[in-house]
């Protein structure tokens, strides 16, 4: 087992990111990340996790977020209970709710309207291929496009190769 440097969980051996607080792990040599200290004013590992860890559940009061993991950079989403993911193309009548362009998202292979994010009135988050060039994947695995696939905290998307870590703080 590996312990996380910043919230000591314990994760298997292998694991990059801490998935209780989305710390990188001491073995991930090479990589870089920024700590998540504070996401909509909660610690990020002050949250009741226990509850959500091996659950695909999350409270209906919680703020969906995305970390670009390149960058650190935290996306809250909220107020509504679907997004689109991907990139605006000139010329293009339809653009995604999150734009990723702003993150390299051509240079690395996410299609104009690449997946869709939803909550769904169970609590469930799920995550949509909207039959992407370069694929989606969770957690390493390609996702077969337009089947939903359920996700949980600390999940690692790919969105071609532009990687994301779904938060459920």
């Amino acid at each position: 087992m590996i312990q996380c440097p910043n919230c000591q969980h314990q994760e298997l051996p292998g694991a990059i990111f801490c998935s209780e607080c989305g710390a990188q792990l001491p073995n991930a040599i090479g990589l870089t990340t920024h700590s998540i200290k504070k996401t909509g004013g909660v610690e990020a590992n002050s949250m009741d996790t226990a509850a959500l860890k091996g659950s695909m559940n999350i409270p209906s009061s919680a703020v969906l977020s995305l970390q670009i993991l390149d960058s650190g950079q935290m996306l809250p989403l909220t107020e509504r209970d679907e997004f689109t993911l991907g990139r605006v193309s000139e010329g293009q009548p339809i653009m995604p709710d999150i734009d990723l362009s702003a993150f390299n998202g051509y240079q690395l292979g996410v299609s104009r309207l690449h997946a869709v994010l939803k909550k769904h009135r169970n609590n469930e988050i799920t995550i949509v291929d909207l039959g992407s060039s370069n694929g989606t994947y969770l957690n390493g695995t390609r996702l077969k496009p337009h089947e939903p696939q359920k996700l949980i905290h600390g999940d690692i998307i790919s969105l071609g190769k532009l990687k994301v870590q779904v938060l459920f703080p």
